[in-house]
């Protein structure tokens, strides 16, 4: 056994060890939003949905939203992105027999606008019109949540009893086929890495991150950072939201999980959820070659070598590097099981890390080839240039 084995070998470990301890208990899945009281402050809240195609989900999804149980002033704007499937339609039969057309408002999106990304130029649209409403909090909301009956209520107690200018839910994603339970939790866990929830909602920290299908965000918080507008371009336009609210004199946001609202958004083969994290996932390394080269040697040394190590040290009956290889797949297994419990999944998937890890090397290289190849950034019949 060579110096540079041994040290190969024990370097995952130490490096799971520090990210247990010190990376902001990103594991541990603490910060839910079902764990936060319901206050009896009623601030106006107006909601912005973007649809584009969404006929299938949206009778659910809406309705969900137009049977909250907040006692306040709540009205919705919905924008139909130029949908071809009756998207517009679907929404005001909803809440017809709901008897709450009183409270949505429809509006048809104008041609995209040079220099936007297509859903945060609907969501432009619906906040010049959710403006005339004059709401204390505005609401983003995807199409394709179902909202817990209590979520607007939870949230605006949360922002109005700590101040907050944004408070986001990460709402759970639907987890039902196999590629769905091995790489979705994976795919939180791998964001609340990135952005530790505690560090997030640390008004010390600088760390800023959003879920875009769950946005509350203060009105006049809005305006300071100058609107949608002054994040235009963004693909990855939640986290940039985040960014901008709390670098202006370092205003406190929140980010937490939800269990009980949820999307609805199927994927059912790996060719969907692999386009979901290719669409973005380069952007996300700043279209950086360097960066990525990174990317794919911290991945391979922080998921792959133990795995490798304990095959290696098992064949070789060389005891000590299998040791350390399997602590190293213990470890990283400890921090992932939280989240497979939080999505009800077998304990199994815990172990399948690094053949996760590995299958999201790929959708990032893939990502890369993309934006090369000029295709990257391709959303419901869009690519962007980026």
């Amino acid at each position: 056994m060579t110096l540079i084995e041994l040290v190969a070998t024990f370097l995952p470990v130490l490096i799971w060890i520090g990210l247990l301890i010190f990376r902001g208990a990103f594991w541990q899945v603490s910060e839910v939003i079902e764990d936060m009281s319901i206050g009896d402050s009623y601030p106006t809240v107006c909601a912005v949905i973007p649809a584009r195609n969404e006929a299938d989900l949206l009778g659910k999804t809406l309705k969900s939203i137009l049977c909250q149980d907040y006692p306040g002033i709540f009205n919705i704007v919905l924008v139909d992105d130029n949908s071809s499937d009756g998207t517009a339609s679907i929404a005001l039969k909803t809440a017809e027999n709901l008897n709450k057309t009183q409270h949505l408002h429809i509006i048809n999106a104008l041609p995209l606008a040079p220099g936007w990304s297509g859903k945060l130029w609907a969501v432009e649209q619906g906040i010049r019109k959710a403006s005339t409403f004059k709401p204390d909090y505005y609401l983003l909301a995807d199409a394709d949540i179902e909202h817990d009956s209590h979520n607007l209520h939870r949230l605006v107690t949360k922002a109005f009893q700590q101040n907050l200018d944004l408070a986001s839910v990460m709402v759970r994603l639907r987890c039902e086929s196999f590629w769905e339970k091995l790489l979705i939790p994976a795919f939180v866990f791998f964001f609340q890495k990135l952005y530790p929830f505690r560090w997030v909602n640390d008004p010390n920290k600088s760390t800023a991150a959003a879920a875009g299908g769950c946005i509350l965000i203060r009105r006049d918080a809005l305006e300071r950072i100058g609107g949608i507008e002054s994040v235009k371009q963004a693909l990855i336009d939640d986290c940039a939201l985040a960014g901008a609210v709390k670098s202006t004199q370092n205003h406190p946001i929140w980010l937490g999980l939800s269990s009980l609202t949820h999307s609805l958004r199927q994927y059912n083969s790996l060719e969907t959820i692999w386009d979901m994290v290719a669409r973005t996932a380069y952007t996300q390394l700043c279209y950086s070659p360097i960066l990525l080269i990174g990317t794919l040697l911290g991945m391979t040394l922080v998921y792959l070598i133990s795995p490798i190590a304990l095959v290696f040290g098992l064949v070789t009956s060389n005891w000590l590097i299998a040791v350390l290889g399997l602590l190293g797949w213990l470890l990283m297994a400890l921090g992932y099981y939280p989240t497979i419990r939080f999505y009800h999944c077998s304990p199994i998937y815990a172990f399948c890390l690094p053949v996760i890890a590995f299958l999201y090397t790929l959708m990032t290289i893939d990502s890369a080839l993309r934006h090369w190849q000029g295709r990257g950034g391709a959303w419901k019949g869009r690519v962007y240039e980026i």
